[in-house]
């Protein structure tokens, strides 16, 4: 899919650093970060949404959905290993376009797709799991959550890697339970392995499928994120593209077999009626592991997903102001903390209103329509910036590959719901407003020093 190669050669084997952050991050460190990243709490929510889609076939859209994510992942090797320095996204825009409202759009749509998806996440902290423990309205539970997680936030979390290690494990022991323990139901007699082919009744399969892989698709995009520690790697073009790539098709393994054994386990309409599915396989199955244990493990992966996910935004939200692309308010900074206070309230403050939709499939599909964008423009700008040549060696992907990565982002983008595109038109919306005031409130203030 891919080829290492150089643009120009040149003897620094990690890039350039000069003045820079120390490269402390060594590949399987970059591997779990980003298997983390990738792995986060959606799989713990969203097995009985995509039921709805593709009934039993779970396992389908995931395969779609990761064959569609690993050719944007394929630009982002290239432009992240190419630009060590950047940013993300936004900042790839902004090198090839040269236009600050396209990389402002990118650079807010990325954001509003992470408030979005901390809703989501709240709404699946307040579902099924949380009720093992104690019934309490939902939108009430994902409002307070929020507000806890933005209380963290402001108090200056710093999530390290070890610490990222330990809630990777944590995330990934939740899913290996579902998987072994379904095993040994089937194993047994117990369930109905024939249903991981069916789709429901009257739907084409096709159509199905690719309806799921949009929802599906929601559960690879944390990837984008990597593109942040990438001054801190050692080798990056060796070390990134092999713990992208292997992080993706890790998580891509565990969620097909995580599908597999939720449809052998339970039919599609008693998934479909859990906000917490996996734990209705795991109970479904009649083996003894305590509920409480089980929810416990995906409250901790939801958590850690949402509070990440924060950290994310209100981060971005602050280094946008700071550039001038959002109101200068949001740059604001706790003097003791040093963190973004006015960022982080005005972030979670969004997310809470966005709880009140209450529909965690809406929730994640805007999630995957604002990023389709961000997704888009990273294929587009690894082929205007092949006239850019750098004096470092980077990782070259084959050029077919972001030409189909643009073909799969306008796909899904095709098959997004009215809702869906109404809900992103009126965050991309007030953005712009945002963005224009902010451009006001700089300009007033070069004519007052003028």
């Amino acid at each position: 899919m891919t080829e290492p190669a150089a643009s120009t050669p040149a003897p620094e084997r990690n890039a350039p650093e000069a003045g820079g952050l120390r490269r402390a991050i060594t590949g399987p460190m970059l591997f779990a970060f980003i298997l983390g990243d990738v792995l986060g709490a959606g799989v713990y929510a969203l097995m009985g949404v995509l039921s709805e889609d593709v009934g039993g076939m779970l396992w389908a859209p995931l395969v779609v959905a990761l064959l569609l994510a690993l050719l944007t992942a394929g630009s982002y090797a290239e432009l992240v290993t190419k630009y060590p320095r950047a940013g993300g996204a936004a900042v790839f825009a902004e090198r090839a376009f040269h236009n600050r409202i396209v990389s402002f759009l990118v650079g807010f749509s990325m954001l509003a797709a992470g408030v979005t998806s901390a809703a989501g996440l709240a709404l699946a902290f307040a579902g099924d799991y949380l009720r093992t423990f104690i019934d309490l309205p939902t939108v009430l539970v994902a409002i307070l959550f929020l507000a806890a997680v933005a209380a963290l936030n402001m108090r200056g979390i710093k999530e390290s890697l070890g610490a990222n290690i330990v809630m990777t494990i944590i995330e990934v022991s939740g899913l290996v339970i579902v998987v072994a323990v379904v095993a040994v139901f089937v194993g047994g007699g117990g369930g109905d392995v024939s249903r991981v082919v069916e789709t429901p009744e009257g739907s084409a399969t096709g159509l199905a499928i690719l309806a799921g892989a949009i929802v599906a698709y929601y559960s690879f995009v944390g990837f984008e994120t990597s593109a942040n520690v990438i001054e801190e790697v050692k080798s990056p073009t060796r070390t990134y593209p092999r713990a992208l790539f292997g992080a993706l098709l890790a998580a891509g393994v565990v969620y097909v077999l995580v599908g597999l054994a939720s449809a052998a386990a339970l039919p599609p309409e008693e998934l479909q009626e859990s906000s917490g599915p996996l734990l209705a396989v795991v109970e479904a199955t009649g083996l003894s592991v305590p509920s409480w244990l089980f929810s416990l493990i995906a409250l901790i992966a939801v958590a850690n997903g949402a509070l990440l996910t924060m950290i994310m935004a209100s981060r971005l939200a602050y280094g946008m102001a700071e550039q001038r692309l959002l109101p200068t308010v949001l740059a604001r900074v706790l003097p003791k903390r040093r963190t973004p206070w006015v960022a982080i309230i005005a972030t979670t403050a969004v997310a809470m209103l966005l709880t009140l939709i209450g529909d965690l499939a809406t929730l994640a599909e805007t999630v995957v329509l604002l990023l389709l964008f961000v997704f888009l423009s990273a294929n587009v700008s690894v082929l205007v910036l092949r006239r850019d040549r750098v004096e470092h060696e980077h990782f070259r992907v084959w050029t077919f590959i972001p030409v189909l990565g643009i073909g799969s982002c306008i796909l899904l983008l095709t098959q997004q719901r009215p809702i869906v595109w109404g809900l992103g038109a009126i965050m991309l919306a007030v953005g712009a407003v945002l963005f224009l005031a902010a451009r006001w409130a700089a300009s007033r203030r070069e004519r007052t020093r003028g």
